[in-house]
């Protein structure tokens, strides 16, 4: 568990997720076989789902893990092979790895599949890409499929490129913006709804809501979400600076503060940070042992980024305007992540943020009218 300092502006004493609300799905679970769909994040308070199910006496059969496993402990992109999960003995099926979604033999013996898992709202953020290759298992094997909401703690904005036709990849298999302001039951329900799953498939799906959420609460994990965001001000600034990720510049893996820095060894700034390896974090971390240069940007990431509702773009184009060696800046899977080729070529061609915004605006319309549909709590606007 960890906590933060700056908890002012949080709003989830009132919060109760749905993995909490056993009473809406336990009937539904009994004397069926099931599979789990979970990684650390599954808490019903201190316990694990798989744990308070199992003492519920449901019958789990096997559990399916993430990106990062089912501990939350592998690294960003390190393939997490299948095992067993040491306390219940149960089966763990990797999800991130040579396949991505589970095998029809995987399913042979389960009835139904849960799904919970923390998400933070960004389209990059693999988790939901998860959850839509099962939604697809699922389907296409006749198994229904529930998904224990969670908060989405960037769920009070939508902003970024919507993801074109050509870019789809694991961190970006739907048309939508970077941040979508969706949890992922509202998610879910989209993917399922507007035909998204592979040849147009519906899976038998059921949403457990959160009580006391709407779009305009500002949640507090209890619990980080991966490795790499460690608490709230990575959470907030990881829509903005995991567009570094595809740039020669280092965002902090390998240092107490990842997703709360950017640097790099030949440009200037008031912060310098030396990554290493960490376990979990990044065994490999970029620009390893070697000092890098740039911004210290935790403050301002708890105390502005809440409330800023958008992606911040000013650190990449200005980073990007005064970097001595500008073709060397951009790595060959910025447009996946960004989801479009436009934004790179923006960049590079000077434009402000002004003509950047403008060039978003007529896709974020559409994509907020088709969100709206599938909605389960009091929007933000």
């Amino acid at each position: 568990m960890w906590v933060l300092s700056f908890v002012s502006f949080c709003t989830t004493a009132q919060v109760k997720v749905g993995a909490e609300r056993m009473e809406e799905y336990l009937p539904v679970l009994s004397g069926k076989k099931v599979g789990v769909v979970a990684n650390h994040t599954a808490l019903i308070g201190t316990s694990h789902l798989v744990d308070s199910l199992l003492k519920k006496g449901i019958q789990i059969v096997k559990v399916f893990s993430p990106e990062h496993g089912f501990r939350g402990n592998a690294d960003a992109g390190e393939a997490v092979r299948s095992d067993k999960d040491p306390g219940t003995g149960l089966p763990i099926i990797s999800l991130y790895g040579k396949n991505k979604k589970p095998y029809n033999n995987q399913l042979e013996n389960v009835d139904l599949l849960v799904f919970d898992i923390q998400d933070v709202g960004a389209r990059f953020y693999t988790y939901i890409s998860t959850m839509s290759y099962v939604m697809e298992a699922a389907a296409e094997n006749n198994i229904p499929f529930i998904v224990l909401d969670r908060p989405n703690p960037n769920g009070h904005y939508v902003d970024g490129p919507v993801l074109k036709p050509g870019f789809e990849s694991f961190v970006g298999m739907h048309h939508i913006p970077i941040v979508h302001g969706m949890t992922v039951g509202e998610y879910a329900r989209m993917v399922n709804g507007e035909g998204w799953l592979a040849n147009g498939v519906k899976c038998d799906l059921k949403v457990v809501k959160c009580q006391g959420y709407d779009h305009k609460t500002r949640y507090k994990l209890p619990v980080k979400p991966s490795p790499n965001l460690p608490n709230m001000s990575s959470v907030y600034l990881y829509p903005t600076l995991c567009l570094f990720e595809s740039t020669t510049l280092s965002v902090g893996r390998g240092t107490d503060k990842p997703f709360q820095v950017i640097g790099h060894p030949d440009i200037h700034g008031r912060y310098s940070f030396t990554p290493h390896p960490t376990e979990g974090a990044s065994k490999n971390p970029k620009w390893k042992g070697v000092e890098c240069h740039g911004y210290d940007l935790s403050t301002f990431g708890i105390e502005f980024m809440p409330d800023y509702d958008k992606i911040y773009l000013y650190w990449i184009l200005n980073i990007y305007s005064t970097f001595p060696k500008k073709d060397k800046f951009f790595k060959p899977f910025f447009d996946k992540l960004a989801g479009i080729d436009e934004l790179r070529k923006q960049i590079i061609a000077g434009k402000t943020e002004k003509e950047i915004r403008e060039s978003w605006q007529e896709d974020l319309l559409t994509f907020k009218a088709v969100r709206k549909k599938y909605l389960l709590y009091k929007d933000f606007e």
